[in-house]
């Protein structure tokens, strides 16, 4: 009985989808972006970074061929995540 009510689920529940691979950072967007600007083609600016050509046409066709965040470098206005990581570190060690 048990297992029957299982298979009936199964049927009825839509297969999982993989989350897939986690996005490039955003430093890598930025210096594809930079790539882009000085003319590279959008596979070479990919192989150029180590992103995979589909992720950079991605990038390119959903902002339009113009980048969608600013090229400028963040300012030292917010820690990054090193350094917030070994904030963290030190203080669970007691400093």
């Amino acid at each position: 009985m048990v297992r029957r009510q299982q298979q009936a689920d199964r049927a009825l529940r839509p297969a999982m989808r993989s989350p897939g691979r986690p996005m490039p950072a955003r430093h890598v967007e930025r210096a594809f972006w930079r790539l882009i600007a000085q003319g590279k083609r959008t596979e070479k600016a990919a192989l150029a970074l180590g992103v995979s050509t589909p992720v950079a046409v991605r990038w390119f066709r959903h902002a339009g061929g113009m980048p969608p965040l600013s090229l400028a470098e963040p300012t030292g206005r917010y820690l990054s995540f090193s350094e917030r990581e070994e904030i963290a570190l030190l203080k669970a060690q007691g400093h």
